[in-house]
């Protein structure tokens, strides 16, 4: 490659950041990394009505969170309508294009005409001779060729073959004096320097259009890779029915950026058999070779396992950042630091999301640990009383917490009562996390400490002893 790649993402702000417009953006972003090239943002918000800065603001603020990182803009299309109107005049110049004074009205009466007889319901061409000048109400069409073939040289789909006779003479700025959409992206990636352009296959009908136009400019043809839709299980175009939900909504609900790049990248992009990709593998795998040419099918679970084994892979200090929040909002008093760190790593191995960590990490916090009902009737019982109370002594005079000491107090707890290792541990993790389900015993008893476990298993005790006492 002599040349530096540039690609871009023009997102429209109407909206979030969702899961087809986050893998747009992903797939350009890596091709761009691979090739250390550069990467450019564009923000098309030339629809006034439907473009709003809150949805400019969420969709930067996913990139973001993604770790999508632009090189270039963001650019606002809506402050580039005198580039737009200068290149327009250039096309009107040269004789591509011509201003038409034909009514709406008119215009539309064609189309229902040639629709009736069974022909192509476009514009018949009144004006593309007339020479008319600028007027009020008039617009501006590019003189499209009336014979021959326009072909996309697609790297993902292969050649894709256009009439020329299928195509109108298209309205590239509007009465209201703003330009139409494929003029404006057109005039974007020339200025831009935009060589490649990976975008969704529903862009695959404007892309002629867009072929003529950089031809009328006497420029280059950028790459064109147009990748296939991603759909529900139901092979439907992808939505909200379909458990997708914007990438900001997945951050919220404690996915990783990473497990959510990740699972992006394979909802059509593979490489051999592998499933799990770190961010820096797919900047040294990435290709457009290897893009499939049939739809990436939306899977959840896919997702949720995914996430689970990117938070298994991650470091303690990666997720106490993103952790935090999830704590907070269940009012539990942690920070970062070592501790966290101790507790994250039990809980590593049993979250599938920083969701479900915070809420099995609640009872390492907490002052006074509650019980599940049922979990308190099983296995807090009297037959427990001993030997907690033995461990709680045993603890008590510990020095040092290493998990082979803690075995054999275990162990002699064992051998004075009798019992075995399961039925003194599980009344222990009761008494210590409220839960029957928990990290390992003794993970938990080195990371509480030895206070608040002997005060976690003398509350039990005298749980045990009310409850007796009540019932006897």
């Amino acid at each position: 490659m002599t040349h530096k790649i540039i690609t871009r993402f023009p997102p429209s702000p109407s909206g979030y950041l969702h899961i087809g417009g986050a893998r747009t953006a992903l797939f350009n972003w890596l091709y761009a990394r691979h090739f250390k090239g550069h990467f450019v943002l564009r923000i098309e918000d030339t629809d006034t009505q439907r473009s709003t800065r809150e949805s400019v603001d969420a969709i930067l603020d996913a990139l973001e969170w993604l770790g999508i990182d632009w090189d270039e803009g963001p650019y606002f299309q809506s402050q580039r309508f005198d580039v737009y109107r200068e290149y327009i005049q250039k096309l009107v110049d040269s004789g591509h294009a011509y201003y038409c004074s034909c009514t709406a009205e008119r215009v539309d009466q064609i189309r229902k005409e040639a629709m009736a007889s069974g022909g192509k319901p476009k514009y018949d061409g009144l004006c593309r001779e007339k020479g008319l000048k600028n007027q009020q109400g008039a617009v501006v069409r590019f003189k499209a060729p009336l014979t021959g073939t326009t072909v996309i040289d697609d790297v993902i789909k292969g050649p894709i073959v256009f009439q020329n006779t299928e195509l109108d003479d298209f309205i590239i700025l509007r009465s209201d004096n703003t330009p139409t959409y494929n003029l404006a992206v057109v005039v974007d990636d020339i200025t831009m320097n935009i060589n490649t352009v990976i975008r969704g296959d529903d862009h695959v009908n404007n892309t002629p259009k867009q072929i003529l136009l950089y031809k009328a400019f006497g420029v280059d043809l950028p790459i064109f890779g147009h990748v296939p839709m991603v759909l529900g299980s139901d092979k439907s175009r992808l939505s909200k029915r379909h458990g997708a939900m914007s990438v900001t909504a997945y951050r919220e609900m404690g996915y990783l950026p990473e497990a959510m790049i990740n699972y992006l990248v394979r909802l059509g992009w593979s490489y051999g058999d592998q499933e799990f990709f770190t961010v820096p593998d797919l900047i040294e795998k990435f290709s457009m070779e290897n893009i499939g040419k049939s739809a990436g099918v939306f899977n959840p679970d896919k997702l949720l396992s995914l996430n689970a084994d990117h938070i298994k892979a991650a470091s303690p200090k990666r997720l106490s950042g993103p952790l935090l929040p999830f704590l907070v909002k269940r009012n539990c008093p942690a920070s970062e630091g070592a501790f966290l760190n101790k507790v994250i790593e039990t809980l590593k191995p049993r979250s599938k999301t920083l969701e479900e960590m915070a809420e099995g990490a609640l009872f390492y916090y907490v002052e006074d640990v509650a019980y599940e009902e049922a979990a308190a009737k099983k296995f807090l019982t009297p037959d427990t009383v001993l030997p907690m109370t033995l461990l709680a002594e045993k603890l008590k005079s510990l020095e040092d917490f290493t998990e082979k000491n803690l075995e054999d107090i275990f162990k002699s707890v064992m051998d004075e009562t009798g019992l075995k290792l399961g039925k003194i541990a599980q009344p222990v993790r009761v008494a210590l996390t409220g839960k029957t389900a928990s990290p390992g015993i003794f993970e938990i008893i080195e990371i509480l400490g030895k206070d608040a476990v002997a005060k976690r298993l003398t509350k039990a005790v005298a749980h045990i002893e009310k409850r007796t006492e009540t019932m006897g």
